[in-house]
């Protein structure tokens, strides 16, 4: 690949990138942030139904973030092949294997609509089964994540070898999204194992290489990766 077609391709999976961790971070964190209290399942009731436009969004963008991240393997491996190619593959595997599961998901949300916005429903039942039916719906769209996370994990494997090997990417990123695979992979063991995992040190340890990985990366592809003299020396090396 010539330095301009490098150059470019980095540009465009640094942007692909940020789409993801912009739609990633409203979705999965700011929005259930707002509208979703565990311990409360008529407050929680009552903020979804008040802030559907906040919900909905929060569909569109998971939706949005998940066809980005089916892109992102895919421009990365044009990027990063060279440095090896069996481990190019299995980051676009892992990667595209958890979409589908993803987006199966994201019934459990529809559901939650459908429950909150169905007069027949609200005749029928009184709001405690609603509210019992919501949350279940809820709480099976968490089980949903920590089983796709596997795969948001897995791929980090590759994918942080890549970085390593690739000289023209900080091998310090490499590092931090292979700890990120283990971090993705001991919550989702801690947490299908035991109650209350998600609120511990160890778990809130563990997310954090994942988490500065990718977002480190994705800035280094948007703004370093563009620089012309820096991808020449890692396409030297």
């Amino acid at each position: 690949m010539n330095l301009g077609a490098n150059k470019s391709t980095a540009r465009l999976a640094g942007s692909i990138y940020l789409v993801v961790v912009v739609t990633g971070i409203f979705s999965l964190a700011y929005v259930p942030s707002k509208l979703i209290d565990w311990s409360d399942a008529a407050k929680t009731l009552a903020q979804i139904t008040e802030s559907q436009t906040l919900f909905r969004l929060s569909l569109v963008s998971s939706t949005i973030c998940y066809v980005a991240f089916l892109l992102l393997p895919f421009v990365l491996y044009r990027l990063l092949h060279t440095a090896n190619e069996i481990a190019a593959k299995l980051m676009m595997i892992f990667a595209a294997v958890s979409v589908p599961i993803s987006m199966l998901n994201l019934q459990n949300k529809y559901a939650v609509l459908t429950l909150i916005n169905d007069t027949t429903y609200l005749r029928t039942f009184d709001a405690s089964p609603i509210h019992s039916q919501m949350m279940l719906h809820l709480e099976n769209y968490d089980s949903g994540i920590l089983i796709v996370s596997i795969f948001w994990g897995l791929w980090l494997l590759p994918f942080g070898y890549l970085v390593y090997r690739s000289g023209f990417l900080p091998r310090v990123l490499g590092i931090l999204l292979m700890l990120g695979c283990v971090g993705y992979l001991v919550n989702f063991v801690g947490n299908t194992m035991f109650e209350n995992f998600g609120s511990t040190l160890i778990s809130n340890i563990a997310s954090k290489p994942a988490a500065l990985g990718e977002i480190g990366t994705c800035l280094w592809l948007l703004i370093r990766g563009i620089n012309e003299k820096a991808l020449a020396v890692g396409t030297a090396e």
